[in-house]
């Protein structure tokens, strides 16, 4: 008795594939019967078509190494560096205001830049404020 075409149509059924499935052979000719999709559900609860478990290993869970491009540092370690950088290009320009290098209205501007993480170093704040004077807003 050929059952390639009850088997394919258990394989579609199930969504396995046909080394998985099993036909008890007793129950052959109830098999050689199912015409539908649901008559195969049907044998299946009834214990007339077994489905065998995987073989094979699990499939083993690689750890990703993140590339160098997406490696970001800890949010502790950010804002420390945050800290560090303001208080250092703060503590310059109120240097510079009392050497008189620096007017109020340019302190107010350049602090809300340095809030904004605009210098990433000194050497950038001062090369700004050069700038400016050579513009002739500074004294």
């Amino acid at each position: 008795m050929n059952l390639n075409k009850k088997k394919k149509l258990a394989e579609r059924t199930f969504g396995i594939g046909k080394s998985r499935i099993v036909f008890v052979d007793s129950r052959l000719e109830d098999i050689k019967e199912a015409i539908t999709k649901q008559d195969i559900r049907d044998l299946y609860k009834d214990g007339a078509i077994i489905i065998k478990e995987k073989i094979g290993r699990k499939k083993i869970i690689k750890k990703r190494n993140r590339s160098t491009g997406n490696i970001r540092k800890k949010i502790k370690k950010r804002k420390k560096d945050y800290v560090i950088l303001t208080r250092k290009l703060r503590r310059y320009i109120l240097d510079m205001k009392k050497q008189g290098k620096i007017s109020n209205v340019n302190l107010k501007d350049i602090r809300k830049k340095i809030r904004n993480k605009t210098f990433k170093n000194k050497m950038q704040l001062r090369e700004q404020i050069e700038g400016v004077k050579n513009r002739g807003y500074v004294k």
